[in-house]
């Protein structure tokens, strides 16, 4: 069953929650909306359901319009992230509940609906527990008994909001997995609210990430994350260090950070990406304004006549490289760090103090502190970690190796 939005709009009084969104669902997807909390991923599902009514725009299920359409009639299964299951009746009784209220004349036999269940209760591996209660199971099994119970009239639609946010880390793994072997067997469109980055990226077919009420991006897991269209998209689907920097009339991205470390081969004195700036002869007033507003850079004498240097705050770094060129945001993902005891000649490092590792896994997750207290994040190969020694407390040089830049 494939939906198409159309130009979605929703207030709730003065407060925008959809905000003109237009999505297109295929067939057979499994599909993730991913984004902070107020973002509309709920508002959204739920306008889909028929359970709230846009102010404006459309909803298609099947190249159906849905405006004249009551929840039954859209046949669509949800699935509530506190499982919402009856406490009084069994397992059984709760997937069966769905078959029972159904009108006499479209109601089927008890022998049908037993067989019915029980297919279900093996479907999602909890047969032997069809006379148990609620009360009696794991977070984990009620999930799966909600999910059966969603499935059990047949649904052209599967719509699951945060089914995993009130279970524990290690319950959730296993449930995305395996919700993920059931989406492949039964193959029916579903659609799901997650902020968590990690679920839509393992779930998922496609990932939509919201954000204030809007689409940021729809892609496949790998293209929204290493492809983000938007500063946002980047920022929230993963760590990042940030840095300071401004693009040349050529396109090209310097970082303009005022605790860099040179090596002697490292010739000019402002920070750049390049092993050999350029753009520094077109514009020597700007390197000497730099060098006036941040002591940590080589200063000669005459460059301070009268003046006693002053620290330059990130703010007015970005005032004055925005009268020579584009100020942009600069980032690079911890794995994307290089990081070493031993700097290079012809780069340019920030140097740093290691101030926590954890070593767990196949990459060791370093935390370590610039001059100026912000902090930096690194993803090392273990092996890496421990032929250069590095441990807490340590004095070392980093540079990123890998940049993605947004204005």
């Amino acid at each position: 069953m494939a939906i198409e939005v159309k130009n979605i709009r929703k207030s709730f009084g003065d407060f925008v929650a959809i905000d003109d969104v237009s999505l297109k669902v295929a067939d057979g997807d499994l599909v993730a909306l991913l984004g902070p909390s107020g973002s509309g991923k709920t508002t959204l599902l739920r306008i889909i359901a028929g359970l709230e009514f846009a102010d404006s725009g459309s909803v298609a299920i099947d190249g159906r319009e849905t405006s004249t359409m009551n929840v039954k009639e859209r046949r669509v299964g949800f699935v509530f992230q506190h499982y919402a299951l009856f406490k009084h009746m069994t397992v059984f009784d709760n997937i069966a509940f769905g078959l029972r209220v159904r009108p006499k004349t479209v109601r089927p036999s008890p022998q049908i609906i037993r067989d019915r269940v029980m297919d279900l209760l093996k479907l999602v591996h909890l047969d032997q527990f069809h006379d148990r209660y609620p009360s009696q199971l794991s977070g984990g099994q009620r999930q799966r008994v909600a999910l059966a119970r969603s499935l059990a009239v047949e649904p052209k639609l599967l719509l699951l909001d945060e089914p995993f946010g009130a279970l524990d880390a290690k319950v959730r793994q296993e449930l995305r997995r395996w919700l993920r072997r059931l989406h492949d067997d039964i193959h029916i469109t579903s659609i799901f609210v997650t902020h968590d980055q990690e679920e839509a990226m393992e779930v998922s077919d496609r990932v939509v990430v919201m954000n204030n009420g809007k689409i940021e991006q729809v892609g496949t897991p790998e293209e929204v994350y290493h492809h983000p269209v938007s500063g946002f998209v980047y920022d929230f689907l993963g760590n990042y260090n940030e840095f300071i920097g401004w693009k040349d009339e050529n396109g090209d991205v310097h970082l303009a950070e005022d605790d860099l470390w040179e090596t002697p081969a490292a010739a000019p004195p402002v920070p750049t990406l390049a092993s050999r700036p350029h753009w520094l002869n077109r514009y020597p007033e700007l390197v000497g304004a730099i060098r006036k507003m941040v002591p940590a850079l080589p200063m000669p004498a005459e460059a301070l006549p009268g003046k006693r240097p002053r620290k330059m705050t990130r703010a007015q770094m970005r005032a004055l490289l925005s009268k020579r060129g584009i100020p942009v945001r600069v980032f690079a993902r911890p794995h994307e760090m290089f990081i070493t005891k031993t700097p290079e000649e012809g780069h340019e490092y920030i140097p740093l103090e290691v101030i926590h590792i954890n070593p767990a896994g196949s990459l060791a997750k370093i935390e370590m502190q610039r001059k100026n207290g912000l902090i930096l994040q690194a993803d090392v190969p273990k092996n890496i970690l421990d032929q250069q020694a590095i441990k807490k407390g340590d004095k070392v040089f980093v540079r990123p190796k890998n940049v993605r830049v947004f204005e």
